[in-house]
């Protein structure tokens, strides 16, 4: 009923829906038969389907090598145990079953077949990418930042770690396929540190709620400024000095978008710039909405299912990625307060993006994320919506009783 009564408020999100609702359908359609990459897409699909659906766009070498690789990385548990099968298959580290909690001699397997039927080329790339990992991974671990972060700069360091080397390894991927060019490693690293900053600045509540112990990514050097402890901003006495806090978060993920820029604009690839580029997107959308909202110490907040329905429909160019930068920019620019401590700084990063979007010159050709003043819709057009709706029920009612 929730996802009928956005339709209802935003009738817009409705062939976006429709769209993403075909084309999940036909992601199922295309997981491989052999049983160790069906493993490896359901379980990916499990964890998100939006993501999959993003990856199983890719062409199929590149496809694969990234499912073996997100298949493991988008786990929320730093070491995973999927991380260190992984690593006990590329890198012959075999002690390191000590320190798996749930191993599943099956799943390790899987995993062995997976490896071995990549193209040789971009095979070489995932054995030599889990070599240095591991070693990042260890320093990680010794600098301690899973518990407390900081400074700035470790916060960087840390984004650097679990997103960071992501974009690197991705770049050589695309690179080793042949499709791209290689790109710096500053940008790539850029690529990976805005996604994980705007994860990180979602899910705090989320986080300094888990149990047993709160994970705390929030760097000192920043929060220290507004509260005593990173905790206290979930209290609603100290909402006024958290979302300063959240808004200064939101400036320092903003740092990044220039190089992002950069980045997307040199992809030659279709299928691999939509990968790179949709994520992105999302990232810019979910910091608009997070900006001096409140409700980031209260709940979930999160981009509601038509509006990412629009991204992965819309994100297939340069120009897309303009156009809803700038749309999101003006978003979050509408919500900048003069008082707040950070607007001089917020604006300043704003502007620089909005004067990007605007010289690219193709902003009168896309579609606009806004809706100025507000959607108005008579109910005819709430009368029609349904019917198309009775219509499509009818019909895939229809079908399954003659199947």
């Amino acid at each position: 009923m929730g996802t009928l009564g956005a339709v209802l408020r935003h009738p817009d999100d409705f062939y976006p829906l429709l769209n993403l609702k075909m084309a999940v359908h036909n992601a199922a359609k295309q997981i491989p038969p052999e049983p160790h990459w069906a493993f490896c897409y359901t379980m990916l699909q499990k964890v998100s389907r939006s993501f999959a659906l993003v990856i199983q766009q890719l062409d199929t070498d590149l496809r694969n090598a990234r499912m073996i690789q997100a298949s493991q990385q988008r786990s929320r548990c730093l070491f995973s145990w999927l991380f260190i099968v992984m690593c006990m298959i590329v890198t012959g580290i075999f002690h390191a079953v000590q320190s798996i909690t749930k191993f599943s001699w099956t799943s390790f397997i899987m995993f062995q077949l997976l490896f071995l039927s990549l193209e040789g080329i971009i095979r070489n790339q995932l054995r030599i990418l889990p070599k240095k990992w591991v070693q990042e991974w260890q320093n990680l671990f010794a600098r301690r930042f899973v518990n407390h972060i900081e400074t700035i700069d470790d916060y960087d360091e840390y984004c650097h770690y679990v997103a960071g080397l992501v974009g690197l390894g991705l770049s050589k991927l695309f690179h080793a396929s042949g499709k791209e060019d290689m790109v710096p490693d500053d940008l790539s690293n850029s690529m990976g540190l805005f996604l994980q900053k705007a994860n990180i600045i979602r899910d705090y509540l989320e986080d300094i709620n888990e149990i047993p112990k709160s994970r705390m990514f929030w760097p000192c050097e920043i929060w220290n400024k507004y509260v005593n402890k990173l905790e206290d901003l979930k209290y609603e006495e100290n909402l006024v000095k958290a979302v300063e806090c959240l808004n200064d978060m939101v400036t320092n993920a903003l740092t990044h978008v220039q190089d992002c820029f950069k980045y997307m604009s040199v992809l030659r690839n279709p299928a691999i710039f939509r990968f790179c580029a949709i994520p992105q997107v999302m990232a810019i959308g979910t910091l608009a909405l997070c900006y001096n909202n409140i409700e980031v110490f209260r709940g979930v907040v999160k981009m509601r299912r038509g509006l990412t329905a629009k991204v992965i429909d819309r994100t297939n160019k340069m120009s897309d990625v303009y156009g809803a930068f700038y749309d999101f920019s003006c978003i979050l620019k509408s919500k900048i307060k003069k008082n707040d401590p950070n607007a001089t700084k917020t604006l300043s990063q704003i502007n620089a993006i909005q004067k990007i979007c605007i010289d690219s010159g193709v902003l009168g050709r896309r579609k606009s994320y806004i809706i100025q003043n507000g959607p108005k819709y008579n109910s005819t057009m709430i009368v029609l919506l349904f019917v198309i709706l009775a219509i499509i029920f009818s019909y895939l009612s229809a079908n399954r009783a003659t199947n």
